[in-house]
Parts: structure tokens; C-alpha cells; sequence
């Protein structure tokens, strides 16, 4: 979830940002990490993180495309990012980039100047390029961060995606039965009024149902309207997702299949902060914070474990954090050498089998969801025109 942080820099001064952690500590030790004072941690509304993203205006991905262009064409870091800042004078983002001019300027490494600005860069970003600076190889640690981050972002946008057709379907079907409830059915209750006709029981409670939606539609509606505020509202209440995620994990299928998921996103990020460079330990608390609290404290159990001489895959089997597939994964890393390749396969191995899950899903879910839809509608028409197959029995 994403929480705004007010921090003092350590020259002097206030600082506003938008992190992403999964609880408020988490967030905190991102702050400390990035060599800032925390003066206060709140959960961030979604409308005011738009305002605030929106003001902002800085595409990380773009910059990073943009620079890793410049340094391929020959062109110095200082070079690189003056000519980004020109480009972008009077835009959103301008302001970012002409500050990390100024601040290279002053003879600030590259690293110091993006961690004086923690809400356009984050701190795996921070790290990464902190780490290639030791190493002299920046271009190649900026190309792998934005390869993190569309990886990451590819299972996110699947979910995404697989959703919007369902929601559409539930929204055209709610419409749809709706209508046939507060217009047509009360004007086929006055018409089996006036034919004095002896109806069915669930023809009646339909009628009923109908009259009783016409007379208080507006109440209906604005009741309705109430509940889907109130519900948005809940979701996105930092006490409601504490409350429910220990519950969602408890089911079957949907239980593992989230465990599975936080396992990618942790894989590909602790691969990617090893490919930079960057020691185990450190590692493993910066892409800690990614997790959920239950896979959290596992992990810190774990880390200690390692701390204590223990093997990863071995450390990380017993606290939970690997699948039958990752597990071998890891020793075949830590036998190898080759830890960084190694989770990273054991990242692109979850996040395939979370693709397929989502496919098999949707596939199954969409047509038994229009079925029910169907099976909703016709329910309706039949029930109003059930009167006029009894009669026209009856003439027979």
C-alpha cells in the first residue's frame, strides 16, 4: 500500500514523498535507508496520491530509457543529464532533472543527488545505481532496473486486464436487470391487474418486488450508491487489508496463489539488487519491504538464519519462503555461484505459472459468469410471461 512521508534531509529541510511498503514500519526503514529523518507516516488516500503524482508529473521509466540512449551515443553522466534537463524545462518533470543537475554541479555523486529526491526515485533505483558507481558500470545497472520494472509490472497488468471484462459483464448485467425490475415489470403488474388474473407465487413476488423498487427507486439508487462509496472507501482503509489478508490466504486455491505471487515480486527484486552488486543481507531487508507482514517476519527469521551461517535455500525452505521448484533453484545457485540468475529463473518460473493460472481463470470465470447473467435475465422474462402461458393453456 502506499503511505506519505514527511522526512527532514540531512542539510536541512522538509521533504514530502509516496512510498510503497506493505505497513507503516515499512515504510519508515525505506526513509532511514535513504539517509532521512522520519518526522511523520500516514497512509496516503488514493485521490490525494493522484493529485500529488499527477503535479509531479516524472516518468521514471522514460528518464531511465532516455539516459541509458545518452550514454550509449558517448555522452558523460554530466553531459547526459543536462541535456535531459533542457529538454525538459517547463514540463512536470523538469524541475526533478535540473535539481539533479544542480546537484552534480556541486559535486555530489549521482547516487546522493537521486536519494535528495525519494519521490521521483525510489530506493531499490537509489541502491542500484549507488552499487554500479563502485563497479563504474551505470548504464547497464539503469537498463537492468527498468527491466525489473516491467517485469514486475507484467503480472500486474495481466490481473488487470483479466478484470475489466468480468467487471463490465457484472456492470451491463446489473443495469440490464435493473431496468427490467423498476420499468418493466411494474408496467406488467398493471397489466395483469387489470386482466383479474390468478398469478404464480414467484410471478407475484417478482410483481411485488418491482412495485416496491419503482416507488423507492430513488432511495434504491442512492442506497446502492452509498454502499459502492462505502465499499471503495473500506478498501482502501490500511485496518481493512490487515483484517482481511490473513483471511484471503486461508482460502484453498486463492490462499497459495498469493503466496506464489509475493514470492515473484520478492524473487525479481532481491535478483535484481544482487545483480547490482549489492551484499545478501542488505538485499533481503530492501526487498523485504515488498512483502505482506506474514511473509515479512518469515523472512527475517530467515535472514537471521543466514546471519548464523545457515544456507539460503535451506533458511528460506524453513521459513516458508520457497516453492519445490525455487528451493532446488536456490542450491543450484549457492553450488553454482550463480545466485543472482538463479533466483531471477525462479522469478520468471512463478510469474509464468501466475500468467497461466490467470488464463485458465478468466477462461473459466468469463462464460460462467455470463451464463449466470443469462440465467438471470431469462429468469425474469420468463417469470413475467409465465401468466400468458397458463392462460393461453387455458383457452386451449
Amino acid at each position: 500500500m502506499k503511505f506519505s512521508v514527511k522526512a527532514l534531509r540531512p542539510r536541512g529541510g522538509v521533504v514530502s514523498l509516496t512510498l510503497e511498503a506493505a505497513d507503516a514500519d515499512g515504510a519508515r526503514r525505506s526513509v532511514v535507508a535513504q539517509g532521512l529523518g522520519v518526522v511523520s507516516v500516514r497512509a496516503a488516500s488514493p485521490l490525494g496520491e493522484r493529485l500529488a503524482r499527477a503535479r509531479a508529473a516524472f516518468g521514471l521509466e522514460l528518464f531511465g530509457q532516455e539516459l541509458v540512449s545518452l550514454l550509449d551515443a558517448g555522452l558523460s553522466l554530466v553531459e547526459a543529464i543536462d541535456l535531459l534537463a533542457d529538454k525538459e524545462r517547463g514540463r512536470g518533470s523538469g524541475a526533478v532533472v535540473a535539481a539533479l543537475r544542480d546537484d552534480l554541479g556541486c559535486g555530489l555523486s549521482f547516487a546522493d543527488a537521486l536519494q535528495r529526491q525519494p519521490a521521483a526515485f525510489p530506493p531499490l533505483f537509489v541502491a542500484s545505481v549507488r552499487a554500479a558507481e563502485r563497479s563504474g558500470d551505470l548504464r547497464e545497472a539503469v537498463s537492468r532496473f527498468l527491466d525489473y520494472r516491467a517485469q514486475v509490472d507484467r503480472v500486474r497488468r495481466k490481473v488487470v486486464a483479466a478484470s475489466v471484462y468480468p467487471l463490465l459483464l457484472m456492470a451491463v448485467g446489473a443495469l440490464v436487470a435493473g431496468f427490467m425490475l423498476v420499468w418493466v415489470v411494474p408496467r406488467f403488474s398493471r397489466l395483469y391487474d387489470e386482466l383479474g388474473s390468478e398469478l404464480p407465487w414467484l410471478t407475484r413476488a417478482l410483481m411485488q418486488w418491482g412495485e416496491l423498487l419503482q416507488a423507492h427507486a430513488g432511495a434504491v439508487f442512492a442506497g446502492a450508491a452509498a454502499c459502492a462509496g462505502a465499499l471503495v472507501f473500506a478498501a482502501t482503509r490500511p485496518a481493512l487489508h490487515r483484517w482481511l489478508a490473513p483471511r484471503l490466504w486461508r482460502l484453498p486455491a486463492l490462499g497459495e496463489r498469493l503466496r506464489v505471487y509475493e514470492l515473484a515480486r520478492f524473487y525479481r527484486t532481491l535478483a535484481m539488487l544482487l545483480d547490482s552488486g549489492i551484499a545478501l543481507p542488505t538485499a533481503l531487508d530492501m526487498a523485504g519491504g515488498l512483502l505482506s507482514p506474514l511473509l515479512r517476519h518469515a523472512l527475517a527469521r530467515a535472514a537471521a538464519d543466514v546471519l548464523e551461517g545457515q544456507s539460503v535455500s535451506r533458511a528460506f525452505e524453513r521459513h516458508g519462503l520457497t516453492t519445490p521448484v525455487s528451493q532446488r533453484l536456490l542450491a543450484v545457485g549457492e553450488r553454482s555461484g550463480r545466485m543472482p540468475q538463479m533466483v531471477a529463473r525462479a522469478a520468471l518460473f512463478h510469474e509464468e505459472e501466475l500468467a497461466r493460472w490467470i488464463d485458465w481463470f478468466t477462461r473459466l470465470f468469463e462464460p460462467a459468469l455470463m451464463v449466470l447473467i443469462g440465467v438471470l435475465v431469462g429468469l425474469i422474462v420468463v417469470l413475467l410471461y409465465l401468466p400468458i402461458f397458463e392462460l393461453a393453456d387455458s383457452v386451449r
